[in-house]
């Protein structure tokens, strides 16, 4: 049976009448599909009681505060954004190990939220969870492929009541949402961006210094392939980005001696993230990507592309 979108939509403005009534709510907005469909049903439901919050954590993408309320204040919603990067960067010194920093990254959102909520009496938080996030999070006796940050990071002592009108939704199903309810295709067909950010495309031990690198060089993949597939030069992939290895390799920058970080090119065809299949991606174009990223960020000194499909490998590195 197709999916109905509108029959959904009015399904979960219900819900979110029934849930929160007249009280207000803090929505998790990230500016990826899943928490701006959210926030667009559940704003259909009670309006301006909805607060929208979006954590500049020091991992997000390049000027992303900025584009997020840029293209949701237009549409009626009130958007906050908290600065708590030297928080986040406080929490993860020192930690390696991938479940560890998805947990850190996860507890550190709520207790902002929790933070918020107290300060303005909001009782009941709205997150864009779908249903790939609480499958590979994993229980029930299901195995852990990793944890999401906004199922496997929640703390048991949580002091707001969730709301998760897309839990049993995937991807696809998402962006035929975002089109129903008009939200713009930069937000409706935008790549997906994990809940963690930069800190699980940072092999290893999250600094400043490293956030900066891997940020630099996902906006060059970013823009190089987007470019790519307006030119109609290939099709455009699932998803895409760069991430750093914690190791460095020996090269050479004019007759000198260089010893710099090396960059992992990802590119992925795929329908809901479930599963899949590296993007076979022109040799011109990685090329061109390498060549800026060497030249443009001094503290890489290779490239590399990753050709693993899911499984057995997982979309981002960590």
């Amino acid at each position: 049976m197709p999916f109905d979108t509108n029959k959904f939509i009015a399904t979960q403005t219900e819900a979110a009448k029934a849930k929160i009534g007249n009280k207000p709510a803090l929505l998790a907005l990230s500016g990826g599909v899943d928490s701006s469909v959210a926030a667009l049903i559940v704003h259909k439901a009670i309006g301006p009681q909805l607060h929208c919050v979006f954590v500049d954590t020091g991992l997000m993408r390049e000027k992303e505060a900025e584009k997020i309320k840029g293209a949701f204040e237009p549409l009626g919603l009130r958007v906050e954004v908290v600065d708590a990067s030297a928080r986040f960067f406080k929490a993860l010194a020192g930690v390696e190990e991938p479940e560890k920093k998805r947990k850190i990254i996860g507890e550190q959102f709520i207790r902002i939220f929790e933070e918020y909520a107290k300060k303005h009496k909001i009782g009941v938080l709205v997150q864009g969870t779908i249903a790939p996030d609480w499958i590979e999070s994993g229980g029930a006796g299901r195995d852990t492929i990793k944890s999401h940050h906004n199922v496997g990071g929640l703390p048991k002592d949580l002091g707001l009541e969730l709301f998760e009108p897309l839990r049993d939704c995937y991807k696809h199903e998402i962006r035929q949402l975002a089109e129903a309810l008009g939200l713009p295709p930069a937000i409706a067909q935008r790549q997906p961006f994990p809940g963690p950010g930069l800190a699980v495309r940072i092999v290893g031990e999250v600094t400043k210094e490293k956030a900066e690198i891997v940020r630099k060089c996902c906006a060059i993949v970013e823009d190089e392939i987007e470019k790519a597939a307006a030119a109609g030069e290939i099709e455009r992939p699932w998803q895409y980005f760069a991430a750093l290895l914690p190791t460095k390799t020996v090269g050479v920058r004019g007759d000198e001696r260089s010893y710099h970080y090396t960059i992992v090119v990802r590119a992925v065809r795929s329908l809901d993230g479930m599963t899949a299949n590296f993007s076979h991606l022109p040799p011109k174009l990685l090329e061109k990507i390498s060549s800026r990223i060497t030249n443009s960020v001094r503290e890489a000194g290779r490239v590399v592309y990753d050709i693993t499909n899911k499984p057995p490998s997982t979309v981002e590195m960590e």
